[in-house]
């Protein structure tokens, strides 16, 4: 007898990320398209309310936005189910402990980005990181995306700087830098520097720049479609179908942290 498919609820249904999830969703035999959902009071065909989608759901796949993810991670943990793949990025100190919180009683696929390309160069980043010596190599993080993005840096860039931090051995908030301004000053050694642009309808675009006396090194990635990270959500989902409570992220699934 042939496996059933694993029910999928999507948050945020009416945004753009939510609509390339439910495509991606039908178009996979291994899911079924549970329900749909969005705030109270929106309209729109098949839409149901949030306590309906979590009813019928085993995973939810949300990428709305902080607040909602995290009231929603809250939601699911009182009721013990379903899981949860998130997407959204901009979390504060507080929304992250909420989340980490409901992730003690359902398992929670958190990562600020589904891109398989990407999760590798967070892997790389890391590798040249623990390589270079901090007093001779200076890491820049430069991330560009659409006019309508709301937070920065992005979700992603922050992952880079965390994992170029995490290869020194280091806190990345002790030595990031996301704003320079006016007269700054010289660069102190081992800093991790954030720029941010925003315009027209860019996907994503992420490089990291280790940067010598006579030398750079620059690692880079380019989204081309949303269809990458509606792929990776979707495989998030497949790998936390009977996992056990807890919070991952895309490194887990891909089996780069050897879980």
């Amino acid at each position: 007898m042939s496996k059933p498919p694993v029910r999928v609820a999507i948050a945020g249904a009416l945004g753009r990320m939510g609509r390339q999830m439910a495509d991606a969703v039908q178009g996979d035999a291994r899911l079924a398209l549970a329900a749909r959902f969005h705030r109270p009071g929106s309209v729109g065909e098949g839409l149901v309310s949030r306590d309906e989608a979590l009813a019928v759901a085993e995973i939810v796949i949300d990428f709305t936005t902080p607040e909602a993810s995290a009231d929603l991670a809250r939601i699911c943990a009182e009721r013990g189910r379903p899981a949860l793949v998130i997407g959204s990025t901009g979390f504060d100190a507080a929304q992250s402990a909420t989340i980490a919180d409901a992730a003690k009683t359902v398992p929670i696929v958190r990562s600020g980005s589904f891109s398989l390309g990407l999760n590798m160069l967070v892997g790389l980043v890391e590798q040249a990181a623990r390589a270079l010596d901090p007093d001779d190599w200076d890491v820049e993080i430069v991330e560009a995306h659409h006019r309508l993005k709301v937070d920065a840096p992005s979700g992603t860039a922050l992952m880079l700087g965390q994992a170029a931090a995490s290869g020194r051995g280091i806190d990345l908030d002790t030595v990031a830098r996301r704003v320079r301004a006016g007269v700054t000053g010289a660069r102190p050694p081992g800093e991790i520097g954030f720029a941010v642009l925003r315009g027209g309808g860019i996907i994503g675009e992420h490089s990291v720049s280790f940067c010598a006396d006579s030398e750079l090194v620059t690692l880079s990635h380019a989204a081309g479609d949303r269809v990458m990270f509606a792929r990776g959500a979707i495989a998030a989902a497949l790998w936390l179908e009977g996992r056990l409570p807890g919070e991952y992220d895309m490194r887990d699934v891909l089996g780069l942290n050897g879980s």
